[in-house]
């Protein structure tokens, strides 16, 4: 079987790259050095190889389901290994240790997730959400809310959620019609209903520890109306809470992970004599879709990397066929009776294991560094710490769509390389594609992020994002140019490409009219997801340098494959964004 996730791609990209014992020098991890870090990756791919990936399959043909006594019943395997992951002490990764964390650098407790999430995508989304569930807390709970829910999901005994959508409410969360009046003692009753909520109910922990977007009375109509409130499962004296699961989503894939219909104080199980669920308000009153922002900016970075994985794990398994799998002669060899060679000597199917390596390791490559960012604003200070914040802030809509575009084109070509074969249950990458299928619309849809990218994020501050973004690449370019050879080649591309990038986004919005300078969003956000993939892999190619070796040259071919191959592409989606094109802004919904 192949390995799902390659340490060695790891290991270039945080060592040779990203440099990131030098973050040993800074006081928050100063107990940590390169010994520490491998021991973390090695642990966390024995792991996924041993305890997750095993049951990847068998999770998938055997989804959870509610059992007689209304309990959800999944594989034993899923608590097996959910019981080995949290004896590891992993979840407490990134965390403070004033928590229980390890105080890990971000950067590499998500590298060290990766492992589980290629191994499998269902069984380690009920902890990753936890992490983001507690994250959130620290930021803005008290200090009574971390010592009752954070520190014990920090350990793994609890897990976490994020309630947002409801069945008609998803991404527009100013219709929520989830409701919160106070109680007498202080805390508040929920009701309402919400939808898609991953990990919802389940046997896996002790608890589970609900982050609801709810309105409270008298409060302003849409998004400044939203507040945030804890919810358990059972209450901090052992008393199970009135949330009531409804029924669980049938999915296409990613079929392990719980995905729920709740009720919220519908009088299921009811603990107290005011009618709704018990709960506590986090932070003020009206500012829960603010503080939700960061689960779900660390959700969104999350997926991209669930969807790099999944995408990742296609790769390898496609790879690995390709070099063993026979079938067809060379184009110049006529001798019929001669051997067939193995499927990769085709110029086809390297042309689609290139296209694979070039997406599953630029895409890693984004979100790796997309972690330093998070690690830079913990660490520093004044412009240091400014800068990284916007960075992360303009890159983050890119970090969890273009993987889940691109890595899901990724696990397209895996079934192509396996042929009919790939298209059998027999064989991984048909739940491969899948399971990453979800992740386009996770956490907001694809044309959701476009419009996060070109709406807000490009425009911030005067337009301050978009500028430190180029500034940034500019550097990078300069570089390039320095080192020669096929870095400066490719630098040239890209500076072109950088300079249209700002050309297009100042005439997309030159008219002053948001409906047409917002129609054609997503194809704005795949182009600048195409740039910024393109200067990633010119980093890792001055990251190569001289360096000799197949792994070496193989990082040279996949930056020339997306230079050659795909930064072209966005060419013609400038031209189509700079000629303000009114087509589906004018298009009668009759027409279709």
């Amino acid at each position: 079987m192949a390995e799902p996730l390659s340490r060695r791609d790891l290991d270039f990209l945080l060592y040779e790259w990203l440099d990131v014992v030098a973050l040993t020098e800074r006081e928050r991890f100063a107990e940590h050095s390169k010994d520490t870090f491998d021991d973390v990756l090695s642990l966390s791919a024995d792991m996924a190889e041993q305890l997750f990936a095993p049951h990847n399959k068998k999770a998938d043909q055997n989804e959870p389901y509610v059992g007689e006594d209304g309990r959800v019943v999944l594989i034993d395997e899923v608590h097996e290994a959910l019981a080995e992951f949290r004896k590891s002490g992993l979840t407490a990764g990134s965390f403070d240790e004033a928590v229980g964390g390890l105080q890990l650098p971000n950067v590499v407790s998500r590298a060290s997730l990766a492992f589980f999430q290629a191994a499998n995508p269902s069984s380690s989304t009920y902890p990753f959400l936890t992490v983001g569930n507690a994250n959130l807390l620290i930021e803005y709970g008290t200090d009574e809310q971390i010592d009752t829910w954070v520190k014990p999901m920090v350990d793994g005994r609890f897990y976490g959620t994020m309630c947002l959508s409801e069945p008609q409410a998803g991404s527009t969360l100013a219709d929520i019609t989830t409701k919160a009046v106070p109680a007498d003692d202080g805390s508040w009753r929920l009701t309402g209903t919400k939808m898609w909520i991953s990990a919802g109910e389940h046997e896996l922990s002790e608890n589970i520890v609900h982050l609801v977007l709810a309105k409270t009375p008298g409060a302003p109509a849409g998004v400044k109306g939203i507040s945030l409130f804890i919810a358990p499962k059972y209450l901090a004296d052992g008393t199970r809470n009135d949330i009531a699961l409804v029924g669980l989503n049938h999915k296409m894939g990613n079929r392990g992970t719980t995905n729920c219909l709740l009720n919220f104080g519908d009088g299921t199980h009811s603990p107290a004599p005011e009618k709704g669920a018990v709960a506590y308000l986090v932070g003020e009153e009206h500012l829960g879709l603010t503080y939700m922002f960061h689960m779900m900016n660390e959700a969104r970075i999350g997926v991209g990397f669930l969807a790099t994985a999944i995408g990742y794990a296609g790769y390898q398994a496609s790879l690995e066929y390709a070099k063993v799998r026979t079938q067809g002669r060379p184009l110049d060899n006529k001798d019929p009776s001669s051997p067939p060679v193995p499927i990769i000597d085709h110029a086809d199917v390297r042309r689609m294991l290139l296209a694979q390596k070039s997406y599953v390791e630029g895409a890693l490559a984004l979100g790796l560094y997309a972690c330093t960012l998070v690690d830079e604003e913990q660490t520093s200070t004044g412009q240091s710490r400014d800068d990284a914040h916007l960075l992360l802030d303009v890159l983050t809509p890119i970090v969890k769509s273009w993987p889940s575009q691109w890595c899901l084109e990724a696990n397209s070509l895996a079934i192509q390389v396996h042929g009919g074969y790939g298209y059998t249950r027999d064989y991984d990458v048909e739940q491969f594609y899948r399971d990453n299928r979800l992740n386009p619309i996770h956490e907001g849809a694809h044309g959701i992020h476009g419009l996060d990218l070109l709406g807000r994020k490009v425009v911030i501050n005067g337009g301050k994002g978009l500028a430190l973004l180029v500034q940034t690449i500019t550097a990078t370019i300069d570089r390039a140019v320095a080192a020669g050879g096929a870095a400066a080649e490719h630098a040239a591309a890209l500076r072109t490409a950088v300079d249209r990038l700002a050309a297009v986004t100042a005439a997309v919005w030159s008219t002053g009219d948001p409906t047409v300078a917002l129609a054609n969003a997503t194809v704005y956000l795949e182009a600048a997801g195409h740039v910024v993939i393109s200067w990633i892999w010119l980093e890792q190619l001055l990251a190569v340098g001289e360096k000799q070796g197949d792994f070496y040259d193989g990082k040279r071919a996949a930056a020339q494959y997306f230079f050659r191959y795909e930064l072209p592409k966005t060419g013609a989606q400038f031209d189509l964004l700079e000629s303000l094109d009114r087509t589906t802004v004018d298009l009668d919904p009759a027409w279709l």
